[in-house]
């Protein structure tokens, strides 16, 4: 199934599109299952996004108590730490809405990163059965091609069937939490937010490129049974050469 791409003028407008498919995501699995379950992304873009989830009038407008929240990748620092992916989503929105502190699954980064990935995993496992489907998982986009945890330099697919691991990140010189491309493709709903002229080679690449997954990790999200949208701005579309054709 071919990706849906939506471009937008403004960043702002690329958040505001991302929370109302947040809230129309969560109305559907709740309607249809009785619980939403999805996975968050850091990010700038999602960060806007989470702060209008935090204000009405999209705060009332998820029954909060049938959602579940995951995260789908987080750096290895204690929750307190800036870095903190989860740091980051309870305070723009978690912390601001009625959501049972059950509901919310974090990864551990203060913990040895090997033992809290197989943590997460049993998490996972333990909520969702052997494969993991959530109802909506969100990415972004580096630019380098990386998204979530899986950097360029080594086959994403990499330990695929432990659903998440620690890999090292030359780069940064540290340990990062990620669910595996196993975990990605299996999801009802992925969802890609892309802003800014930086991104626009790597976006570039990922969708019009030739597959190279081990040097644009971002090429290997496909759902299987599942849909596949961008959401970004003209700024990240700028170097697409035919946008019209993943929509």
């Amino acid at each position: 199934m071919k990706p849906d791409l939506q471009v937008f003028e403004q960043p702002a407008q690329v958040a505001q599109a991302l929370a109302q498919l947040f809230i129309d995501s969560a109305r559907i699995a709740i309607a249809e299952a009785g619980r939403f379950r999805v996975a968050l992304a850091g990010g700038t873009t999602p960060q806007a996004a989470y702060e209008l989830l935090g204000q009405e009038p999209l705060r009332e407008g998820v029954f909060w108590s049938d959602a579940f929240i995951y995260f789908g990748d987080e750096r290895c620092v204690p929750s307190e730490n800036e870095q903190s992916n989860f740091r980051m989503a309870n305070e723009a929105f978690l912390s601001r809405i009625e959501i049972p502190l059950g509901n919310i699954h974090r990864m551990h980064g203060e913990d040895e990163p090997h033992a809290a990935a197989a943590s997460y995993a049993r998490v996972l496992v333990a909520d969702m059965g052997a494969l993991p489907r959530f109802d909506l998982l969100l990415l972004g986009l580096g630019p380098d091609g990386h998204t979530a945890s899986l950097f360029p330099g080594t086959p994403p697919t990499t330990d695929d069937a432990l659903l998440v691991r620690a890999p090292f990140v030359p780069k940064f010189q540290t340990y990062r939490l990620t669910v595996t491309p196993r975990v990605i493709n299996n999801a009802r709903h992925v969802v890609f937010t892309t802003q800014g002229e930086e991104k626009a080679a790597a976006l570039a690449a990922v969708l019009e490129g030739p597959r190279e997954p081990e040097k644009y990790p971002a090429q290997i999200v496909n759902p299987t049974s599942g849909s596949l949208t961008w959401l970004v701005d003209r700024a990240a579309a700028s170097q697409l050469k035919n946008a019209a054709r993943f929509s």
